[in-house]
């Protein structure tokens, strides 16, 4: 009898054993135990007079067609470029058989908000011609995910881009663009580390255009924080009166532009962003709920910008959320229309 009883216990636990690989499996957390190398290509996917506009693209080292992420860098639409990819989203990606496609756009101050939106949607028109000849990639299976205001920029290709794409991640992101966050002076201490005199600081973006900060030969940095602390970070990037031309704005605002065809959408965001507010996410979470859009809100409590401060339990929780959401839309492995019958990690008190 007890060998009867070591067999039958030792065949529950070959069966569990194999029921949680399986689960693995299907959910896109185990994939390619050995990962061949992965090869980072630069392509120009627009020309401006003598500025190019580039993209880096990343995959494995082989000919296999793969589905796509694009990353969108962040950085107040005045900093940053495209080899500023999050490190996790890049390795989670990668790992399991995406390619990342991360883009440059031309940069605020010295070019305005609606040129910046039109570099996005000429991206994703090359990603969708180019792509599959130069890089081996389905097309038809487009993933974007970005930070801040690659955060916002994400959202802006929910109704800009056309074809839409499959699913969006924002990450501390925001859809509007006038508020009172960024239409006033900031009380916050992280933007009055620096304080420089007006005329010096126009100097800082006063070059010609670029599509990427690492091109100014100026201080962006400080050119945002100019910004921030007069409350005139709307009318800097546009060149509109967020107070006297509030219209201009809507057709480049997604909390402006959400109807029944937006894409499935995770918004990740820390409760104390002294950045761009948390209430940025959620005020587009009431949206998509408005128009029964696929979407999840994942609040990080204590989380700054960046989720710095929050747990890092509930941290690594909202990636692994985050990778799940978007593999699971991607691969159509989506059981029933209820998300909450989704194999996903719980984030208990978090979730909207």
């Amino acid at each position: 009898m007890d060998t009867m009883k070591e067999h039958i216990i030792l065949a529950e636990k070959r069966w569990t054993f194999y029921w949680i690989v399986g689960c693995l499996i299907l959910s896109g957390l185990l994939i390619n135990t050995v990962v061949a190398e992965v090869r980072m290509q630069t392509y120009t996917y627009k020309r401006i007079g003598d500025l190019e506009i580039k993209a880096n693209i990343y995959r494995e080292d082989d000919e296999k067609v793969r589905p796509v992420i694009v990353w969108i860098h962040g950085g107040a639409l005045i900093m940053g470029g495209r080899e500023g990819i999050n490190r996790r989203v890049k390795k989670m990606f990668l790992d399991a058989d995406y390619a990342i496609v991360s883009i440059d756009y031309r940069l605020a101050p010295e070019t305005k908000l609606p040129a910046i939106i039109e570099d996005v949607e000429d991206a994703f028109k090359w990603i969708r011609e180019k792509g599959p000849e130069l890089f081996d990639i389905d097309s038809s299976r487009i993933a974007v995910l970005g930070g801040s205001a690659g955060g916002y920029l994400t959202l802006a290709t929910g109704h800009r881009v056309k074809p839409r794409p499959t699913v969006l991640v924002a990450f501390w992101g925001y859809g509007d663009l006038i508020g009172d966050w960024y239409s006033k002076p900031s009380p916050h201490p992280r933007h009055h580390k620096s304080k420089i005199a007006e005329d010096e600081v126009r100097r800082q973006v006063s070059g010609p255009p670029i599509a990427n900060s690492r091109d100014r030969k100026g201080n962006g940095g400080a050119f945002y924080q100019f910004c921030r602390q007069r409350g005139i970070w709307p009318g800097e990037v546009s060149g509109w009166d967020p107070h006297k031309e509030a219209k201009k704005y809507e057709p480049y605002m997604p909390v402006k532009n959400v109807t029944k065809d937006y894409p499935p959408t995770l918004l990740i965001h820390g409760t104390e962003d002294t950045d761009v507010p948390c209430e940025q996410s959620a005020m587009m979470a009431e949206e998509f709920k408005k128009y029964g859009i696929d979407h999840e809100l994942l609040r990080i409590a204590g989380g700054e910008h960046g989720l710095a401060g929050g747990d890092p339990g509930r941290i690594d929780l909202a990636y692994q959320r985050a990778f799940q959401f978007v593999h699971a839309r991607m691969t159509g492995r989506l059981i029933g229309a209820s998300q909450s019958k989704e194999p996903y990690p719980s984030l208990p008190n978090e979730k909207e």
